[in-house]
């Protein structure tokens, strides 16, 4: 999940093929249990306006997304209990067009990813960035978005003034099993900073709230849920530089290239009829 939002706009203009998800019609997104896969799982032959697609499904009807719920804007919880974000409506308005009902397992990244792999969800969206070592047990969408990472500080902070003192700092929090981490706890020779200089947390929230607390001295985290996390804690702020960028995409079990296709081909359609771009425009607001 080293994915950070590139731009705001930009992220809303370049995104390129493929699909992240979002719950705001009402597709009745179910938080909590996936059911286990099976060989007598769904067969779905979906007909929607991307025309008809065989393909296998976890359920019968359904198309349940894996994802790490607390991501804003991609994927974050509502008030009610609900699940929204540009993944959750992106994610429905493809199972709309295969003709499937979205179901939202909301669970942490790492087990997001494996779900995925292990047959438990049909797909996995959660700002998930495509690397070679996740190539080898997944499969991936066209790309739909560009990511940037970022780092956030306390404000005036003396251990973090710019992306080079993250080499002196005490400790650098990140979210478990992202891109962050990875990129991060990697050893100085490959650019990193080493494990020893690196705490992983189960939550993006749960690393900034280390950060608030002094017990870490910057994030590296994602620029749009990083935004969000700054906006609910004046004491924080964004470096300009940014660490990194990257691509976001749609997880698939490895080789299920009928499914994968006919997202990739759904994604299309909702880019060409502006739909995806009104969703994105929901949540990510030129400044």
């Amino acid at each position: 999940m080293k994915k950070f939002l590139t731009c705001l706009l930009a992220l809303a203009m370049v995104l390129s093929l493929a699909a992240c998800g979002g719950k705001d019609s009402g597709s009745g997104n179910d938080a909590g249990t996936t059911p286990p896969a099976s060989s007598d799982a769904g067969s779905g032959d979906a007909a929607g306006d991307s025309g008809s697609a065989s393909f296998t499904t976890v359920e019968e009807g359904k198309l349940h997304m894996s994802t790490n719920a607390a991501f804003p804007p991609y994927e974050m919880t509502t008030d009610a209990g609900g699940f929204e974000g540009i993944d959750v409506e992106v994610a429905d308005a493809i199972a709309r067009k295969l003709g499937l009902e979205l179901v939202v397992d909301d669970m942490g990244f790492d087990a997001a990813l494996t779900a995925v792999q292990t047959g438990q969800s049909d797909i996995a969206m959660a700002g998930i960035t495509v690397t070679d070592d996740r190539l080898e047990v997944m499969d991936f969408s066209d790309s739909y978005a560009t990511g940037v990472q970022v780092v956030i500080v306390q404000k005036d902070s003396p251990a973090v003034q710019s992306i080079d003192d993250l080499a002196s700092a005490a400790m650098i929090g990140t979210q478990k099993a992202t891109t962050g981490y990875i990129y991060c706890s990697d050893s100085p020779e490959n650019g990193g900073y080493g494990e020893d200089h690196v705490t992983a947390y189960d939550t993006g929230a749960l690393a900034v709230m280390a950060l608030v607390n002094g017990q870490v001295d910057a994030v590296v985290i994602d620029n749009e849920p990083a935004k969000a996390f700054v906006a609910e804690n004046p004491s924080l702020e964004i470096l300009d530089t940014e660490f990194a960028v990257e691509d976001y995409a749609i997880g698939f079990a490895k080789g299920n290239t009928a499914l994968l296709e006919a997202v990739n081909a759904a994604m299309a359609e909702l880019k060409a009829d502006g739909t995806f771009q009104d969703i994105v425009d929901k949540y990510i607001v030129a400044e």
